[in-house]
């Protein structure tokens, strides 16, 4: 067995793939660039070796800078995670000639995999169902068009080298389809340093679901189950699960025969993952191939029992599979949510910044997968996720309950999340029913993500919640004189909703009665806490609170919502206070996110009309097209392409109509 081995890259998965290899007992090095000087990767590994500066290009990316980590320290075999280097045929090819294993497949599986293209034609040609399309490189935008044409709409623009979610786009005209062809090209070269797009049809209603297989270099292949992946947004996986609530036995297995014959076309040994697209008929078909570790790799360890980075390491020192496709059993359930730094309240837009507070949850059924700690900063260099949280239960049902709860209780502050969306999709009546494409958020969110829905019961709750939080910080501040038993309140959301309430102090918490009903509010909670725990009639209740200018902001289940608990006749002069009116912004045009400009496509004086793209940004390498909300006249331009901005700097500014 190796005795050291080098990790080529950062965050979580760099974390993750430490733990196994201490558990084998295998010293492991790191490697950082100057952003993550300091970060958990680099203290969890035995040695660390720095690379370069913070861009990847400069440091993660440069094949040469890790071979000299590998000679450094000794390491005699290389984990890279993904992303990155993780399936960069040069790169095997480089490890080789040094004599340093690479813990993924052979140069071929690598090469013809890492092709879209060319895995299209191998898929084929081994008997695994293909989506229609066009397999050759488009050449230009107007040759996007044609070829869309010809498919017939809605057409994917995919980069051959993509992955993650970058360098795709649909497009359902024309236009879309010019646009588009630019935009994926321009992802895929600044992603994968290769702009080659092509063009396949884009099935309506699909789902996302991929096989997950494990082979060895004897001539061994087995598939463990299945993921359903179809929670997406911008084509990136937002939750993930398995098994699918979708698939019955013989359509996984009829899959998992497919994704095991094109493995072993390709002669593939490692972990790997065929990825399909099926429609709502059970037909499915051949995505693309994917030649390392998955970031949803969680859920399929949690409901086998198999270490999948521990296989890794032992097939790429040449041991034999351990077990056989019919030692494979799917236990349970799995579910897992990512974290990232986006702002789901400004059309999830990436946030950048140090985490202040950061405590997640923990349990029995509770996994996290992360690579920050408080005081942890995420840069705009890479990718916003923040952590991987993953729940367990014997059935689905409970385990989207595991997951809501533990949303509850995750507690991240200093930057925006999107832990509140997440919380909504997992209550969302038709998630919890399994009725999901990959269009769910597109369709249920179609004019962005406000909070969720907070039906009567849980608004009772949070009042309940509130009056608690409020009582208990009055009753500190003036030394436990407060008076609660019998006593009238009003708990007011804003200016729209009141809502009248009694207090009688009870055992360990407090009976609330609102709207006639009364809830008996169990709690250890003390001031200055922010995750509230509660027995409410019953039922097992977490919260994050806060106590914020006279009111009390309570999230739960996917809602924020502040509510000001006072007296009646409090609240009844609130309601005479004036109300502050925002600033009105609409001449400008601001930068939504920290990046830089890649383009900004109207000069002072252009006419424009809504809708039409007046700036392109970067960040953490997604390109996003700023366009004109409504008709205007351009007065004057700030910024050029290759300006760095800071979320809110003014782009350009329109003329103000008098």
């Amino acid at each position: 067995m190796f005795e050291k081995i080098l990790i080529a890259n950062r965050g979580e998965i760099a974390c993750r793939v430490i733990r196994t290899a201490r558990d084998m007992g295998i010293k492991t090095v790191a490697v950082y660039s100057d952003a993550d000087d300091g970060a958990m990767h680099m203290k969890m590994a035995d040695e660390a070796v720095h690379i370069g500066p913070s861009a990847a290009a400069e440091s993660y990316l440069i094949i040469e800078k890790i071979i000299d980590a590998c000679k450094q320290t000794g390491a005699q075999a290389v984990h890279p995670g993904y992303g990155f280097l993780s399936e960069n045929q040069a790169f095997a090819d480089a490890l080789e000639k040094e004599n340093i294993a690479f813990i993924g497949p052979g140069k071929k599986a690598i090469a013809s995999m890492g092709d879209k293209i060319a895995s299209k034609k191998l898929a084929l040609g081994a008997g695994v169902n293909t989506v229609p399309g066009h397999l050759g490189l488009i050449e230009n935008a107007e040759h996007a068009v044609k070829i869309s044409s010809e498919i017939g709409y809605p057409v994917m623009i995919k980069a051959s080298a993509g992955g993650g979610g970058k360098g795709m786009r649909v497009a359902n005209n024309d236009d879309e389809a010019r646009e588009g062809f630019q935009s994926a090209k321009n992802e895929a070269i600044s992603s994968f340093g290769d702009d080659r797009i092509f063009i396949e049809k884009f099935v309506v209603d699909p789902r996302h679901i991929e096989i997950q297989v494990l082979a060895d270099k004897h001539g061994n292949c087995i598939y463990l189950g299945e993921r359903e992946c179809s929670i997406q947004r911008r084509h990136q996986k937002v939750i993930e699960e398995a098994p699918s609530p979708f698939l019955d036995e013989t359509l996984r297995k009829a899959m998992g025969e497919q994704a095991v014959a094109l493995a072993m076309e390709v002669d593939y040994h490692s972990a790997g993952t065929v990825e399909f697209i099926v429609g709502a008929d059970r037909s499915f078909y051949f995505l693309e191939m994917n030649t390392r570790l998955q970031v949803e790799h969680p859920v399929t360890e949690l409901i086998t029992g198999v270490d999948l980075v521990e296989q890794m390491i032992r097939v790429a020192n040449g041991e034999a599979l351990s077990m056989t496709q019919n030692d494979v059993k799917l236990t349970g359930w799995a579910i897992e949510s990512r974290l990232y730094a986006e702002d789901p309240y400004r059309g999830f837009l990436p946030s950048i910044g140090r985490l202040s507070k950061y405590n997640p949850p923990v349990g029995d059924n509770i996994r996290v997968d992360t690579g920050v700690t408080e005081g942890s900063e995420i840069t705009m260099f890479y990718d916003p996720m923040i952590a991987k949280l993953c729940t367990y239960g014997p059935d689905r049902a409970t385990a989207i309950s595991e997951m809501s709860k533990a949303l509850d209780a995750y507690d991240v502050q200093g930057i925006a999340h999107n832990i509140n969306f997440l919380n909504a999709v997992c209550n969302h009546p038709r998630f919890k029913s399994g009725n999901i494409t990959t269009g769910f958020i597109a369709e249920e969110y179609p004019e962005g993500f406000f909070g969720a829905d907070v039906d009567d019961d849980s608004y009772r709750a949070m009042v309940a919640i509130a009056a608690t939080v409020h009582l208990r910080s009055e009753t500190r501040a003036t030394s436990g004189v407060a008076a609660t038993a019998g006593s009238e309140w009003v708990v007011s959301q804003g200016l729209d909703r009141h809502t009248d309430i009694s207090i009688e102090d009870a055992e360990h918490g407090m009976d609330i009665t609102v709207d006639g009903k009364t809830l008996a509010v169990r709690t250890d909670w003390v001031p200055g806490v922010r995750r509230f725990e509660a027995d409410i009639n019953g039922r097992a209740v977490v919260a994050l609170v806060e106590n914020a200018r006279g009111s009390v902001q309570v999230t739960h289940s996917g809602a924020m919502i502040s509510l000001s608990v006072r007296r009646p006749r409090l609240a009844e002069l609130a309601k005479l206070m004036p109300v502050k009116v925002a600033p009105d912004m609409s001449k400008y045009l601001l930068c939504p996110m920290p990046g830089m400009i890649v383009a900004v496509n109207v000069e002072a004086g252009d006419e424009v009309k809504a809708g039409q793209p007046l700036a392109v940004v970067e960040a953490m390498k997604m390109e996003n097209i700023l366009r004109a909300e409504q008709d205007g006249v351009v007065a004057v331009v700030n910024a050029a392409a290759g300006d760095t901005l800071a979320v809110d700097e003014v782009i350009l500014e329109f003329v103000q109509d008098d």
